[in-house]
């Protein structure tokens, strides 16, 4: 199994980097699709604070890489997977684990795109608050608890979402290629 992990905080792009995968015809496991199906499988809301919740109650109770864990499930050993969202060194760590080729790549934007990204996304758990500035505060805070700062760290490259979305498209585009090929 090949491995190919995005790792980067909210609204840098990781998003649109899956979806470049997704049109190469790779697979995508995006994680906070576990933590929105846990959710709802609650009846939770769609909400920021809910979902922080389900991913802070899934890593207290099954372990820091619980999510890595259930992400994979259904994941043949032949396959080439992108998976979107690591959030901690742990996820990392498990993946490494169970891979035969593990690549991390940090998507990178700047805070000020960052916070414009979040803002007009229109997703239902991006915070509906008037200070867009200071729930994205908080939502960096919670994932920089859940280890993400080591996680980007531990990334083998990193990709700059600073320019247009066609420029970005094809820097992430030439690194899948390259990676698909070694």
């Amino acid at each position: 199994m090949r491995i190919i992990g995005f790792v980067g905080m909210p609204g840098s792009g990781k998003s649109v980097a899956s979806d470049v995968a997704r049109e190469m015809g790779i697979r995508v496991v995006v994680m906070g699709d576990v933590i929105r199906a846990e959710a709802r499988r609650r009846g939770l809301e769609p909400t920021d604070a809910n979902h922080g919740m389900v991913g802070d109650d899934l890593r207290r109770s099954e372990g820091e890489d619980a999510i890595a864990k259930r992400c994979l499930e259904g994941v043949s050993r032949d396959e080439t997977i992108v998976v979107d969202g690591i959030r901690s060194i742990a996820e990392v760590e498990h993946f490494r684990s169970v891979a035969d080729r593990f690549h991390l790549i940090e998507i990178f934007a700047p805070p000020d795109q960052r916070m414009r990204r979040i803002a007009s996304r229109g997703r239902p758990d991006d915070s509906n608050c008037e200070n867009i500035s200071e729930a994205m505060e908080r939502r960096d805070a919670r994932e920089l608890g859940w280890g993400m700062g080591e996680a980007i760290a531990a990334a083998e490259m990193r990709i700059c979402n600073d320019c247009t979305l066609d420029e970005f498209r094809e820097r992430i585009r030439a690194v899948l290629e390259e990676l698909c090929r070694s």
